[in-house]
């Protein structure tokens, strides 16, 4: 699979662009006019430049409003074009993207139009160079990919070949069988982009809200199938307008799109109609079976108040590092990890963060080959020295530059907790509370990580994300989107923070970066844990008792439950799937906080309930501007 992205799809001035796409892996670039032509060098030295990086220019464009022009003007577009035709042979490229016509005094009919690419197509051919026609799905006579093929089909010119776009394509819902049947040689390169779904107009929705494949909601995975049936093994290029991409990190969009091509590859070939496509070798996404531990960083000073916070939740210090200061705290099939070693990544991750989840672990098929496909989709490696005899867990760098490891049921790895591990008597007078499991982990990040995170976890492991919501904060909105596979044995909430007056933006800002903010433990009985937390000295987080009589209007709940939901501060929520019961701590920190929730066949996260929580929570944050004690 050759890969190719154009220079509109990142952020930048055009040497910076290059680097980034050279760096990420990419083959190719495509050459956006603009970023030509605000460059103040020759074409000449675009070319050398982009060769230097060791990619090859796949394709100059765009060349607008050419077929079916009226004299004068049909005239003045062929001296356009050999101006286009001079610029490509300096650059060294041979193929130039000519889009439908969208002018209002363009002529429609098929043969007219055909007739002018012949032409263009004889012009090319004397200077050893092609022409490829896409159709805009905005064009004024042609929209639609079936008629720019049976234009370039009519033009009858071996230099004349068709661009197809997934955009295009899919965001008029056009038939994709209809590619299955273009030859492949006459499919001169493949453009691909993902949106999410919006209805709204096409133009618009194109220049803002594309995003690289698998980021989107539109079936950029069919569409490249019918490609491959064809049997094209050219260019896959991506082509994203994207106002948030065009704000961000190139190097960070560069590889997000590298890793996106590389993904789709993988999941066409795996699928009935791979064609001629070929792709790097790497083992599918891995089945995570669940949480293997979270881990917090902490110093001896901070660590007593997160341990006092951790035994009112029912939690038991089980077992010590054989070499690091590292204890175990576990209840049911959580297993938590206090690190207060003064070496290493965790202490690093201390100085800058202060106490924080700064790693997780999830159990895995098979960990081994999760880490090979992460590190083949280009994520980043972490090790670091482990003790004689200990066990080296694969892992990579997550969220924010925290740790994800990963384990297995099988080898060393299923056998860390006694190999590393020495248990010991916890001697205090915590009661179990029903804690069974994590039932997810949510991860606070700064908005523009968002699309990132989302295609990192889909392209690594067997999960779907689910659609965007606005988390309503009283301080602004904050965007969540959740990654879970269909098991619920991984579920991780994604919450975009736009700025820092908001719960999540003050998180962030006073953490420096993304982390774990929450975690939210599963119990099968919320009023059973609720009392027990009670005799362990647990402090939940008070809800206004104006939600209690709104919540029992709002369901219909029988007046006795509300009474019981008001004296545990628990809030409640219903889907058509059945119902969902919250309980939380108060802050720690700079905003971490605990949940325990039931869930009785109830599928979402009680998004409704977030603005009453967030109120709460933020009513013992530190106000700005105050010292930490």
């Amino acid at each position: 699979m050759k890969t190719s992205i154009a220079t509109v799809s990142i952020s930048g001035e055009l040497p910076e662009k290059l680097a980034a796409i050279a760096k990420a892996g990419f083959d190719g670039v495509e050459i956006f006019e603009n970023d030509f032509l605000a460059f103040d060098g020759s074409p000449a030295d675009v070319g050398k430049m982009v060769r230097d990086h060791g990619l090859e220019i796949t394709l100059f464009q765009p060349f607008r409003d050419f077929e079916g022009m009226p004299e004068p003007h049909r005239a003045r577009t062929f001296d356009r074009a050999e101006r286009k035709f001079d610029v490509m042979q300096q650059l060294g490229t041979d193929l130039v993207l000519v889009c439908s016509n969208v002018s209002p005094i363009s002529l429609g009919g098929i043969d007219r139009a055909a007739a002018d690419f012949h032409e263009l197509g004889e012009r090319a051919a004397k200077r050893g160079l092609r022409v490829g026609y896409e159709a805009l799905a905005w064009g004024r006579h042609i929209f639609d990919h079936r008629d720019a093929w049976e234009i370039v089909r009519r033009a009858d010119h071996p230099n004349i070949g068709l661009i197809l776009d997934s955009f295009h394509t899919l965001s008029r819902k056009i038939d994709i069988n209809s590619i299955r049947s273009i030859p492949k040689d006459k499919i001169f390169i493949v453009q691909l982009a993902d949106a999410p779904l919006i209805d709204m107009d096409l133009l618009y929705w194109s220049r803002h809200f594309r995003n690289m494949p698998g980021e989107g909601d539109l079936p950029v995975a069919a569409f490249t199938s019918a490609i491959a049936e064809t049997g094209y093994d050219g260019y896959f290029s991506l082509e994203i307008f994207n106002d948030q991409f065009r704000g961000g990190s190139a190097k960070a969009i560069a590889a997000d799109g590298h890793r996106s091509l590389i993904t789709l590859g993988d999941q066409v070939r795996r699928g009935p109609s791979a064609g001629g496509l070929t792709v790097p070798e790497m083992p599918d996404r891995a089945a995570v079976k669940g949480v293997g531990f979270v881990e917090f960083s902490a110093s001896e000073a901070d660590a007593p108040e997160l341990i006092g916070i951790l035994q009112t939740l029912g939690f038991r210090r089980t077992a010590v590092h054989k070499s690091k200061k590292v204890s175990l705290y576990s209840q049911g099939d959580i297993r938590l990890l206090l690190n207060t070693d003064e070496a290493g990544f965790a202490n690093a991750s201390y100085a800058v963060h202060g106490v924080s989840a700064y790693a997780m672990a999830l159990t895995v098929d098979d960990a081994r080959e999760t880490m090979e496909r992460a590190v083949a989709l280009g994520a980043e490696p972490f090790s670091q020295t482990v003790g004689p005899g200990e066990v080296q867990i694969p892992a990579i760098r997550g969220v924010g530059g925290g740790v994800l490891y990963l384990l297995d049921d099988s080898s060393d790895l299923a056998r860390i907790w006694d190999i590393d591990f020495v248990a010991v008597a916890d001697d205090t007078q915590a009661q179990a509370v029903h804690l069974l499991r994590v039932d997810h982990v949510a991860q606070t990040v700064a908005y523009e990580e968002m699309l990132t995170w989302l295609l990192f976890y889909t392209a690594i492991f067997q999960a779907r994300k689910t659609p965007m919501v606005d988390i309503i904060d009283p301080a602004g909105i904050v965007r969540s989107q959740v990654v879970e596979n269909a098991e619920g044995s991984l579920r991780i909430t994604m919450n975009g923070a736009e700025n820092r007056r908001t719960l999540a933006g003050h998180f962030m800002a006073e953490t420096f970066g993304s982390g774990i903010q929450h975690l939210a433990f599963h119990t099968d009985d919320i009023f059973a844990t609720a009392g027990a937390l009670r005799l362990n000295g647990f402090h939940p987080l008070p809800i206004s008792p104006n939600y209690y009589g709104d919540v029992e209007a709002r369901f219909g709940l029988d007046p006795e439950l509300t009474e019981r939901l008001k004296a545990h501060n628990i809030l409640y929520d219903r889907d058509e799937h059945g119902e969902y019961f919250q309980l939380y701590s108060g802050t720690y920190g700079e905003g971490f906080f605990f949940e325990i929730v039931e869930r009785r066949g109830y599928r979402g996260y009680g998004a409704a309930n977030a603005i009453f929580r967030i109120a709460a929570l933020k009513k013992q944050m530190r106000p700005e501007g105050l010292p930490k004690v």
